[in-house]
């Protein structure tokens, strides 16, 4: 497996073949994500074609993240710059500055408009960096909880 510069990677089952995987640079991916470079499905022939199987590679590109319990499907490519939302599942191109939701997942919007609506939300907190009781303390403030 391929793995970039600077990621972060929850807990995840990568595929039986890892070696079809390549992860670029600057890439989060959550708890519960799975990778899978097979197609299990060719079960149902293997009467018809006898010892099948049946492989994908899948490549991530750099700065992206993956939210959690997302699944990748064999031959997907996923472009630079891009946003995963959780719990999608991605078989497929998917371009560079996308927003990608769904099962099946889709490009919902370009990663720009992203970019202004978090700077739009009132519940955008600078708090990276923080540490945790000051970080704490700054959200329980924000929210009102006592």
């Amino acid at each position: 497996m391929k793995i970039g510069n600077d990621c972060l990677i929850g807990t995840m089952n990568f595929s039986t073949e890892p070696y079809l995987i390549e992860i670029g640079d600057h890439v989060a991916i959550a708890d519960d994500t799975e990778i899978v470079t097979h197609d299990g499905g060719v079960w149902c022939f293997r009467e018809e074609i006898k010892n099948a199987d049946l492989f994908g590679k899948v490549k991530i590109g750099n700065n992206v993240f993956i939210g959690n319990n997302c699944t990748i499907l064999p031959n997907t490519t996923i472009g630079d710059n891009c946003i995963i939302g959780s719990g999608s599942v991605l078989r497929g191109k998917f371009p560079e500055n996308s927003v990608i939701v769904g099962n099946p997942a889709k490009v919902i919007t370009d990663i720009k408009v992203q970019k202004f609506l978090y700077l739009q939300n009132p519940d955008l907190l600078r708090t990276k960096g923080l540490k945790r009781k000051e970080k704490t303390a700054y959200i329980k403030k924000h929210f009102g909880i006592e």
